[in-house]
């Protein structure tokens, strides 16, 4: 079986194979991980295609620097702060009863709890199995970083899991 990079390159020589392979490697993957981050399937289904397009794109300015999946993953990454940047411009849509049963996902809630960039980074790590190098790389911190941070991530996502813990958070401040 061929590298990633191989493929790549393949496609940028040329071959609609080489990319139908990245694509059907990739795909499901970038799928999830817009899918994590966004309310809408359409919006998530969307943005993976947009991802792709993309590499179409640029493919003349592939250089393999990183790994292929780390590219993909960047390209994500900036498709999704343009969404989140536009969404933001646009006044938010009703809940539907679809997005309304997501939101009431308990792992959910607690990530959403969660400061933005150590939410990524525990995402990253844990969703998209990236190693500690390719996020670093992604975020373009250093690796101690993403280390420090994803074991605060994790520590605060525990203590947002606890069952008590809204409640106690809540029964602290009447007390005060």
């Amino acid at each position: 079986m061929l590298s990633d990079e191989s493929l790549m390159l393949e496609f940028q020589s040329g071959s609609r194979e080489a990319f139908e392979e990245l694509f059907a490697r990739y795909r499901e993957q970038l799928y999830g991980f817009f899918r994590r981050r966004l309310e809408s399937k359409e919006r998530a289904d969307d943005l993976t295609q947009e991802t792709f397009l993309a590499v179409i794109r640029s493919t003349s300015r592939y250089q393999p620097r990183a790994p292929v999946r780390s590219y993909l993953f960047g390209i994500a990454l900036k498709l999704l702060a343009a969404e989140r940047r536009r969404a933001r411009r646009v006044d938010p849509a009703p809940d539907t009863a679809e997005s309304t049963v997501e939101n009431s996902l308990w792992v959910r809630r607690a990530l959403e709890k969660l400061e933005a960039g150590e939410r990524e980074i525990l995402m990253l790590r844990e969703y998209e199995q990236l190693s500690y190098s390719e996020i670093s790389d992604l975020l373009r911190i250093p690796v101690n970083t993403v280390r420090s941070r994803l074991f605060r991530a994790r520590l605060a996502l525990k203590n947002h899991l606890e069952p008590n813990h809204d409640r106690e958070g809540a029964s602290t401040e009447a007390q005060a």
